[in-house]
């Protein structure tokens, strides 16, 4: 040991003190002592179930959501997510599918059917009564196109939320994780889809709500093997063998088509985030400008550029197919679109025409804003811009008798009340006598006219 100061240091080795960090770190994160898999797992039974005040909660929340969708209130859609039921029986499945409980992922299952259709129905009817129509409802959007962030959500949504409904003592997870992992806006954006008799809204938002779904249940059931929850007991060997077939087939259908999409969304998001970058950087060409494109993810994935302006010259496609390897896009993936504004046949040639006008004004009103800007800038650059040496010539030659004089701008400022007045233009004269009031007056005319300033003053003094 060591000896510093009156203190007693112990020398530890390297491996003591890995050891000690080890240590540390494994008290900090163990969760066994604040986990009660009994409760959780009573407390996950006695809420799959949808029947009595659940049907109405859900329904209330549906509509919630529903009106906050259809204006675009992030607040409003937020409510309905606390508010909403529908984690329970998602949760059970997971809890049936880590305890080889099948009754249980039945009931589950069974619950989550009945409250996706009666979600689909509430949401339904209130897009086909509701006067509020928008045309570019942007959070409905928002619900039809699932991204790999989706799924990330999902997964550690459904953690948080099956470590909390494990915890001895319960905190406000739960409504953190409803809020996160957004159950309710993709089936109010189905029932839109219903309503307005849009497929791509219907497929889409339900693609986003079983994405959802089977992750949570994913995280539900590898937190319930991890912390270890009791099993189902069998007396039949035969059946208990059957029965954890069955389980293991289900897993294997649920977590192989997840990993599939969550691959996908991957490389979806990548070509997404690669084809942004390739516009970014090729918006303006030598002899027009990209006005538009669109990104398909169909079979590895293209991009369509629309262009405005003259034809692309070999040099100019040479060019942005260079720029397209660089951002790993090939040649093949790329189609130029150079007509479109002409050749279209629907209304697309008016919707492009529409974008390129308003995208134009918007330049322009940009442009005129700061050249108002500038030309205010201008003129009190000239207002302020005061020629001393000519005025002072041109005033010594009318009153030879000044000998200096003073020129600049000032505020009176009334010291009792400790306000100032309006900013002026002041010239004090200095001679061997005052100038008589007369000549002070006309001279006085005379510097405003001259420097177009109402608020010039004369002071003459000897």
């Amino acid at each position: 040991m060591l000896f510093f100061e009156g203190y007693i240091i112990h020398e530890i080795s390297d491996m003591q003190l890995i050891d000690s960090l080890k240590h540390f770190f494994r008290e900090v994160t163990d969760i066994r002592p604040s986990i009660d898999t009994v409760k959780a797992a009573e407390n996950i039974r006695s809420n799959i179930y949808f029947k009595g005040p659940n049907v109405w909660i859900l329904v209330c929340a549906i509509v919630l959501a529903s009106v906050g969708l259809n204006v675009n209130s992030t607040a409003v859609i937020i409510g309905a997510m606390l508010v909403s039921p529908l984690m329970g029986p998602i949760f059970g499945i997971g809890l049936g599918l880590g305890t080889d409980d099948t009754m249980l992922i039945k009931s589950a299952f069974k619950n989550l059917i009945v409250m996706v259709l009666v979600s689909l129905a509430a949401a339904t009817m209130y897009f086909v009564l509701t006067p509020l129509k928008l045309a570019n409802p942007t959070e409905l959007l928002a619900r039809t196109n699932p991204t790999i962030y989706d799924v990330v959500i999902a997964l550690f949504g459904g953690l948080a939320g099956i470590f909390e409904m494990s915890r001895k003592e319960k905190g406000t997870v739960i409504s953190g994780v409803a809020i996160a992992t957004a159950l309710m806006p993709p089936l109010c954006t189905a029932g839109y889809g219903i309503s307005t008799g849009s497929l791509s809204y219907f497929i889409g938002a339900l693609y986003l709500f079983s994405i959802n779904c089977i992750f949570i249940i994913l995280a539900t059931y590898l937190m319930v093997k991890y912390l270890h929850f009791s099993e189902v007991q069998f007396q039949d060997n035969r059946k208990e063998s059957r029965t954890k077939t069955i389980m293991s087939i289900v897993i294997v259908l649920m977590i192989v088509p997840s990993i599939w999409s969550a691959v996908k969304m991957v490389k979806d998001n990548r070509f997404s985030t690669n084809a942004e970058a390739f516009i970014s950087e090729n918006k303006n060409l030598e002899n027009g400008y990209i006005y538009d494109y669109r990104i398909n993810h169909r079979k590895g994935g293209s991009i369509e550029i629309f262009i405005a302006g003259e034809p692309l010259t070999a040099t100019e496609k040479k060019r942005l197919v260079e720029s397209a390897e660089r951002h790993k896009i090939s040649e093949e993936q790329l189609k130029f679109s150079e007509r479109a504004i002409f050749e279209a046949k629907d209304n697309t040639s008016e919707k492009i025409m529409k974008g390129i006008y308003e995208r134009t004004d918007s330049e322009i009103a940009r442009k005129e804003a700061r050249i108002h800007e500038l030309e205010k800038e201008i003129a009190k650059y000239k207002r302020d811009n005061i020629p001393y040496e000519q005025i002072a010539k041109e005033i010594h030659s009318q009153y030879p008798e000044i000998g200096r004089l003073f020129i600049g701008r000032g505020s009176e400022v009334n010291c009792d009340s400790i306000t100032a007045g309006t900013p002026g233009l002041v010239l004090i004269t200095n001679s061997e006598k005052q100038l008589p009031e007369n000549d002070v007056q006309k001279l006085e005319r005379w510097l405003k006219i001259r420097l177009g300033d109402s608020t010039a003053v004369v002071i003459s003094r000897k």
